[in-house]
């Protein structure tokens, strides 16, 4: 399709009109809406007001008032912290993995306790590094308590972190 004289004049015409580009894409026929607004920029036809007007001030926005987390207790670990733990080399699979000092220093080791079945930490410190449990947790848990011996004890402290 190429614009002949007669169809930019009814392009003219129908756009001072204030016609869409949409209405004149049809009534000029074979040309789609995008031809008519390049065209109408290329003849630098004046730009029509959109009738989507936005706001001069975008509206205040209302800040909600922010209101400080409850500050969390955290319980002590089992005071144990200044014995010295147990090396690497020496912790067994079921031994509690909390660690002790700084793993800079000679004395760094771990607890060394007996730890929760399926956790890594010994009821003390599952205490401290656990907030909650999943339900699946749960199950497997109860699971491996019902494999190897385990106390109801440890088994209550998984459900009470799955609680909370």
């Amino acid at each position: 399709m190429s614009w002949t004289d007669e169809r930019v004049e009814l392009l003219t015409k129908l756009w001072g009109e204030g016609k869409t580009a949409a209405e004149i894409a049809k009534e000029l026929g074979g040309v789609t809406r995008n031809a008519v607004i390049g065209k109408a920029h290329r003849l630098k036809l004046s730009n029509r007001v959109s009738p989507i007007q936005q706001n001069k001030k975008p509206a205040p926005v209302k800040s909600q008032p922010t209101v400080a987390a409850p500050e969390r207790k955290i319980q002590k670990a089992a005071a144990q912290d200044n014995r010295q733990g147990v090396p690497l080399v020496d912790l067994k699979p079921n031994q509690c993995r909390w660690p002790f000092g700084d793993p800079r220093d000679e004395s760094f080791g771990f607890c060394g306790h007996a730890n929760i079945a399926g956790l890594p930490y010994c009821s003390e410190h599952a205490k401290v590094a656990y907030q909650a449990a999943t339900r699946n947790r749960i199950l497997k848990a109860e699971e491996e308590a019902a494999k190897e011996d385990i106390s109801q004890e440890d088994l209550e402290i998984v459900k009470q972190a799955a609680a909370k």
